[in-house]
């Protein structure tokens, strides 16, 4: 997997920070991860193909998630793209987008999909080869979900050496990768699996936890995350107005993660008053270490 953040602001942009949007690309597939404006020329400034993108993702339909997706989809249509788009979001938005469309794309030049999201329960919302998308209910203002990315589990590969010594045919090789065991013919005993397969690495995960108050019920569907970008409104001397306006901490982003037990994680959705992020990544590694406060242009593979 790769994430770049394209902006991890808040609602008001400021000179080095543009508010959220972020693109993972997972085995070819690449994720859109919501819209802010200017996220086309966030995308530009950072050298990503944005007719690559097979799916866009919308957390919630406050502004600063979703204001720069019009006009995105404007630019591919005016470049003449063919390929068919695939918007996750609100079921509400389906009608508004298609209004901007015909009020400002004439004619545009590829279809898009529509997944409607449900803001009761956590959903697989996509399941592809190579990936799963799960929505997960959050706590804010408006209805909103974060998504969990998973890679689906790979097969095994088989040694060649082994395909030689032990002379496998195709349906050997198929029943050793599902798991049945190999029984040598020649001396008849079992050949430990290790001696015939290289286990694949274990499939990578990703959770996308958007706007929303400390909400600890969510710990379970992001358990065990290899990376968990969370967001993180106000450090700790603003912990009330957190609560009043249904964001989190550095502090609640990084118990979550604690209590998750996830690999790493990344703050961001910062607040315009603070204009250092130094403080967010203090707070938060003093309950989870391994935590850290994203820019605008970070880029990590894991």
């Amino acid at each position: 997997m790769e994430l770049t953040i394209l902006g991890c602001n808040s609602a008001l942009p400021i000179s080095d920070r543009m508010p959220s949007a972020q693109v993972l690309s997972i085995g070819g597939r690449v994720f859109l991860i919501d819209c802010a404006e200017g996220t086309q020329f966030q995308l530009r400034r950072m050298h990503i193909n944005f007719m690559r993108i097979d799916f866009v993702c919308i957390s919630h339909l406050h502004g600063d998630h979703v204001f720069g997706l019009i006009g995105l989809i404007s630019t591919m249509s005016l470049l003449n793209r063919t390929t068919p788009l695939t918007i996750i979001a609100d079921p509400r938005y389906e009608e508004m987008l298609q209004q901007q469309i015909d009020f400002f794309c004439d004619n545009i030049s590829f279809e898009i999909n529509f997944i409607p999201l449900h803001y009761e329960l956590p959903q697989i919302v996509l399941n592809i080869k190579g990936v799963s998308v799960q929505s997960v209910p959050l706590k804010h203002r408006i209805p909103t979900c974060g998504f969990i990315f998973r890679e689906q589990p790979k097969e095994p590969n088989i040694k060649k050496n082994a395909i030689f010594k032990y002379g496998l045919s195709i349906p050997d090789i198929v029943n050793i990768k599902n798991g049945r065991p190999w029984i040598d013919p020649v001396t008849g005993e079992v050949v430990p699996r290790e001696q015939l397969v290289i286990d694949p690495a274990p499939p990578k995960s990703y959770a996308y936890i958007s706007d929303t108050a400390y909400k600890p019920d969510i710990v379970p569907y992001i358990d065990g995350v290899s990376l968990l970008y969370h967001e993180s409104t106000f450090a700790s001397d603003n912990e009330e107005l957190a609560k009043k306006t249904h964001h989190s901490t550095a502090t609640q982003a990084a118990t979550i993660a604690h209590r998750a037990n996830v690999g790493r994680l990344l703050l961001g959705h910062y607040s315009s008053r603070y204009r250092e992020t130094d403080i967010f990544e203090q707070e938060a590694q003093t309950v989870f270490p391994n935590t850290t406060a994203v820019y605008d242009g970070f880029t990590l593979v894991f």
